[in-house]
C-alpha cells in the first residue's frame, strides 16, 4: 500500500487504482499485435477516503463523460509503444486532473460599466453617427 501524493494534504492510496492492459490500437508493426501496451485505469472517486467531498464534485464535472455514473473515473493512454511508458502517463494525468480539481474557482462578482465607460461609448456612437450622415449624395449649389 503505496501513497500517491496528490497536494500537501491528499493522497490516494495506490490500491484505489486499478489498471488493465489491452492491445494498443494504431501503428506499431507486428510488435503491436502482440503485446498488451495500451493502459485502462480505473480509479473510484466516489468510494475513495483520500479525497474530500468537494474535490469529488469538481473532479465529477471536469472528467466529464471520462466518469462513470457509479462515480469510477476511466483514463486510456496508449500513445507509447512501452507499457511502462502509457502507465506511467495515465497516473500522471490521474493526479494532474485531481490537481485540478483541488482548485476552488473564484466566484465572479458582476460589476457594471462606470459613467465615464459610458460616456465614451456615447461619444464613439455620435462620432461614428456623424461620419456615416457625411455620407450622403453630393448637392450642388
Amino acid at each position: 500500500m503505496t501513497a500517491i501524493a496528490i497536494t500537501r494534504s491528499i493522497a490516494i492510496d495506490s490500491d484505489e487504482i486499478v489498471e488493465s492492459f489491452t492491445r494498443a490500437s494504431g501503428p506499431g508493426g507486428q510488435h503491436v499485435n502482440t503485446t498488451d501496451s495500451a493502459v485502462l485505469l480505473r480509479f473510484d472517486v466516489a468510494n475513495s477516503p483520500g479525497l474530500p467531498d468537494a474535490v469529488k464534485n469538481r473532479l465529477a464535472e471536469l472528467a466529464g463523460s471520462r466518469m462513470t455514473r457509479d462515480g469510477v473515473l476511466i483514463l486510456r493512454s496508449e500513445g507509447a509503444r512501452s507499457q511502462l511508458l502509457n502507465r506511467q502517463d495515465v497516473r500522471d494525468r490521474l493526479i494532474a486532473l485531481i490537481r485540478e480539481a483541488t482548485i476552488v474557482p473564484r466566484k465572479r462578482r458582476p460589476t457594471k460599466p462606470g459613467k465615464a465607460a459610458k460616456a465614451r461609448r456615447v461619444d464613439s456612437k455620435k462620432a461614428r453617427g456623424s461620419v456615416k450622415q457625411g455620407r450622403g449624395k453630393v448637392q450642388m449649389d
